[in-house]
């Protein structure tokens, strides 16, 4: 039946996807891909914002050159006029009345996708009147699609919850060479995958840095792992240095995709007590490792960790002793946990979630 509808030309406006680093977008990422590999052969083209990296996009998808604002601007109403587009896909709120547009004149469908905290806070009123006039909202965990029908005028049939997807790279394995590398073996290991930016100050690593001396003090010889980049850094290592664990506290910087797997694996607990994660990705990518993983009741962390059925839910006062009684029990069995994961969060199971909503756009009046 899926296979029966006429393929669709999507335009993609997003701040990155293919080339680009981050939750947002591995997420576009995943979800255009699996649009271009859909039974109907939809063609996608593509237009980031960034592009750090090299962009090796699927067959089925274009992607352009990133471009500055203006230039980005000019480049989706001229592409506009050229093309015909059946939907105009909006990967970021900030792009919303861009993409608002761009529909209106084709008379194209539009779907917008909403993360987190760029919807949790206040909306201008050209976003908010670009969300009203969507086909579609999708939001990636229950919090934020509560948030925005709370803040929006828009039926709650039109926002949906397509949750992040977690790569078949992610699995459990050998995690000796990495602990021996760099002389872990008998270390109790915590790890945090986070971006470190001084304007989003919510990803907790301060916090887990703040329970360092207590774990030393209960006699956990622990390490805490830090990957990710960001100008925050500074802070942090001072704070590191203010609560003489600065020899206890790694900062990994930003690591290829192997590497990343060989420290999941390394470590006893992952552990992100963020306040404002819209889903949190390295949660995943963490368990379907076979690691356990640790968050705070807050925001969309809750769908990331089932409810507390995949991973240990926190109020942020109980933090410290959770990770002690964490690291004080034995590792849980990793290919039964990476199994739990990708039973809800398979790219399989992302698959069929995206044909849903494949059809629903086709079907929309």
């Amino acid at each position: 039946m899926t296979a029966a509808r006429a393929p669709q030309q999507w335009m993609a406006l997003v701040s990155d996807a293919f080339g680009g680093v981050g939750g947002i977008a591995q997420y576009n990422r995943d979800l255009l891909s699996a649009v271009a590999v859909s039974g109907a052969g939809h063609q996608v083209c593509v237009l980031p914002r960034h592009a750090p990296g090299p962009a090796m996009p699927p067959e089925g998808i274009a992607q352009l050159a990133p471009k500055g604002r203006i230039a980005y601007v000019l480049t989706a109403l001229a592409m506009s006029l050229k093309h015909s587009f059946d939907v105009v896909f909006c990967g970021h709120i900030h792009l919303a009345p861009l993409a608002a547009h761009i529909a209106r004149i084709k008379g194209a469908k539009l779907i917008i996708q909403t993360h987190g905290i760029e919807v949790w806070a206040h909306l201008r009123a050209a976003w908010r009147s670009a969300i009203e006039q969507s086909d579609l909202i999708l939001c990636v965990s229950r919090y934020t699609r509560r948030i925005v029908l709370e803040k929006i005028s828009v039926p709650p049939e039109r926002v949906m919850v397509l949750s992040n997807t977690v790569g078949d790279v992610f699995t459990p394995g050998n995690c000796t060479d990495v602990r021996t590398r760099h002389g872990w073996e008998k270390k109790r290991i915590l790890l945090t995958v986070g971006r470190m930016d001084s304007r989003e100050r919510y990803k907790g690593q301060d916090r887990v840095i703040a329970a360092l001396p207590g774990l030393l003090a209960q006699g956990q010889d622990v390490v805490y792992l830090i990957v990710g980049d960001g100008d925050d850094r500074t802070r942090l290592e001072q704070l590191a240095r203010n609560a003489r664990v600065e020899d206890r506290v790694r900062f990994l910087g930003a690591l290829q995709a192997d590497q990343l797997v060989e420290v999941y694996r390394a470590a006893d607990l992952f552990v992100m007590p963020s306040t404002g994660e819209g889903f949190g990705i390295s949660f995943l990518e963490a368990m379907a490792c076979g690691t356990p993983a640790m968050g705070l009741s807050a925001g969309g962390t809750r769908d990331a960790l089932g409810d507390g059925a995949l991973g240990k839910i926190v109020n942020e006062n109980e933090l410290p002793q959770a990770i002690n009684e964490a690291l004080s029990h034995p590792r849980p069995d990793p290919r039964v946990l990476s199994d739990a994961v990708r039973t809800r969060f398979s790219r399989a199971v992302f698959r069929n979630s995206v044909e849903g909503i494949l059809t629903r756009v086709h079907h929309a009046n």
